[in-house]
């Protein structure tokens, strides 16, 4: 497994803007300090000349240091502006994904008020346009190409004398799925159809008790046995409440089964439809005490993030926190609430989103972390091994390790859950009521179920 670990913002932004920009004042402001000090050692400088031809050697020399310096503050203010025009870049990235998801929505007044806001930014820094271009088309050829390389190793099992033809086809593929905007969920989305009929059934915690210590331990929590879903209930110590969500990921790849975590469930989801998992993590909320408006953090792999992104968008609870792993879609949610995205490059699930949104989604600190974690290549690539749980919560563990400062907003919160006075934990079971199940469709490969290795999505 690769350790290594890519945090950005998300999309063709890697940072945060208010970070750059502060870097930026903060590198003005030694500049003004180095300058002071050139100033006094110039003043030095010309009283020794001034002085006798004794010191005009030591005159000399400080003057040199003078010069020294004199170019450390260009160098100083070079990096303050090359920062101001990186934040400016993501700016204009942002505005035009907002101005994408107003044009969607039929919001005329929205979109004017956009491109007024780009043009401004155009005129301060004319060349932001193009370096926001740039940035596009590199993000555009670039989010495809891990799973592009290793395509060829698992053709050449299949089809020998056609893995020439890999890496074009898989490329071609996935940018097919990122221009159809199936895996970049709008924050306006809600999903069609009606509730489904699901019966959730609590049981005892199996799992670990009290809070979670990290992002590692939080992702060990989602259930991997003969549960779906799993709810914490905490109770502060000022008596106000807050919950906890981790949802499973598809347990079979059969469709229409009793299963609510089922291949069509994920199908239904993708495609922007109401499924019975999502109907059932509501259930499980409920039975634990959830009511609407309050407090939620949740915590997903692959369909089980997808359920979360619209318990954020439409669910109704005050979702502060959406941890996705290898999830295929990504939701534009909005500003209340921190998004944390793990990926993996090699993943084909998580390639369903498209390469996500252009921009950053969440509140400010959200951010994806990316690595490739299979990079072997040969036939037990069709087992995913990349989309397991296994590999994800190793992935969390990277960045538990990480120095990343966008780290603090998430070991903020387990301190924060920590403190809860008391801790109630329930695993809950998941039936779909009344339905039919279809014959069991063969397939060609042996498909694994494991916690470690599930590609289901």
């Amino acid at each position: 497994m690769s350790d290594e670990l890519e945090i950005r913002g998300g999309g063709v932004v890697a940072v945060d803007t208010t970070t750059l920009r502060t870097a930026a004042g903060g590198f003005d402001g030694l500049a003004g300090e180095i300058g002071d000090i050139a100033a006094l050692v110039g003043s030095t400088g010309s009283r020794l000349f001034e002085l006798s031809p004794a010191t005009w050697d030591a005159s000399a020399t400080i003057e040199a240091v003078r010069r020294r310096i004199l170019t450390v503050i260009d160098d100083a203010g070079g990096i303050a502006d090359a920062l101001r025009l990186a934040a400016d870049v993501y700016d204009i990235v942002e505005l035009r994904s907002e101005r994408a998801a107003a044009q969607a929505a039929g919001d005329d007044a929205g979109v004017a008020r956009l491109d007024a806001r780009i043009a401004d930014a155009v005129r301060a820094h004319p060349e932001v346009e193009r370096q926001a271009g740039l940035g596009a088309l590199a993000h555009w050829f670039g989010w495809p190409a891990e799973l592009a390389r290793q395509s060829p190793g698992m053709l050449w099992w299949l089809a020998p004398g056609f893995h020439s033809l890999a890496i074009p086809f898989a490329w071609s593929v996935q940018r097919a799925i990122g221009a159809s905007g199936a895996g970049a969920i709008p924050p306006t989305a809600v999903l069609r159809g009606g509730a489904k009929e699901v019966i959730v059934t609590p049981g005892p915690n199996r799992g670990a008790a009290g809070a979670p210590g990290s992002l590692a331990d939080a992702a060990a929590r989602i259930p991997q046995g003969d549960t779906r879903i799993r709810v914490e209930r905490y109770t502060m110590p000022d008596g106000t409440r807050q919950f906890a969500v981790y949802v499973a990921g598809t347990r079979t790849m059969q469709p229409s089964t009793t299963d609510p975590f089922d291949m069509g469930s994920n199908a239904e989801l993708y495609t922007g439809e109401r499924s019975a998992s999502y109907d059932a993590t509501l259930a499980a909320l409920a039975d634990a005490g959830a009511e609407p408006g309050d407090v939620v953090h949740a915590f997903g792999h692959s369909q089980g993030a997808m359920v979360n992104a619209h318990l954020a968008l439409e669910g109704g609870y005050d979702v502060q926190t959406l941890v996705s792993l290898g999830s295929p879609v990504e939701a534009d949610i909005g500003e209340g609430t921190l998004s944390i995205a793990l990926r993996h490059s090699d993943d084909p699930v998580t390639a369903l989103a498209g390469g996500g949104h252009a921009g950053a989604v969440g509140a400010p600190g959200s951010f994806i972390a990316e690595r490739m974690a299979d990079p072997a290549l040969g036939m037990h690539d069709y087992r995913l091994p990349a989309h397991g749980i296994d590999g994800y919560t190793e992935t969390a563990r990277l960045l538990d390790a990480s120095a990343d400062p966008r780290m603090d907003a998430v070991r903020g919160l387990f301190d924060e859950l920590g403190s809860a006075a008391s801790v109630e934990i329930t695993e809950y079971a998941a039936e779909r009521v009344d339905v039919e199940p279809v014959a069991p469709v063969p397939h060609p490969w042996p498909v694994p179920l494991s916690p470690a290795s599930s590609g289901a999505g």
